[in-house]
């Protein structure tokens, strides 16, 4: 596994502000479910893990096709030139996972999900 920090400084600070995450699925058919920054958790390697309740439609479209894309930003973040607010759209592969220590620890913290949303981030690319 590469050691390339894929994730900036940057986009943790956006996570430290409630914004909304849009996840973009494709596989049997085009699908766009939210979540919120604050939901996210990153683990050490930079994957992304997501709580799920729903997601049924994301799950049925990562099977067939593991690619994703997932939009988030804050307007609290100072992005380019002094910009009020700034965003990033990552691009990665995604899986789900039901049991297990990242969903034991994920289940702690978010009581309502059925199941963790993985993504493996290949490009987190700072938009604004």
């Amino acid at each position: 596994m590469s050691t390339d920090k894929k994730l900036s400084d940057k986009f943790y600070e956006v996570l430290q502000h409630e914004g909304v995450v849009s996840i973009m699925s494709w596989g049997i058919e085009p699908h766009l479910v939210n979540s919120w920054n604050s939901y996210l958790v990153i683990t050490e390697d930079e994957r992304i893990l997501i709580p799920a309740y729903g997601f049924r439609k994301t799950e049925k479209n990562v099977n067939v096709n593991n690619q994703v894309k997932t939009s988030l930003g804050s307007k609290n973040v100072t992005g380019y030139k002094d910009y009020p607010g700034t965003g990033f759209i990552v691009t990665g592969t995604a899986a789900y996972i039901s049991s297990g220590p990242e969903y034991d620890m994920m289940k702690e913290k978010y009581s309502f999900l059925t199941r963790v949303l993985e993504i493996t981030v290949d490009k987190a690319k700072q938009m604004l």
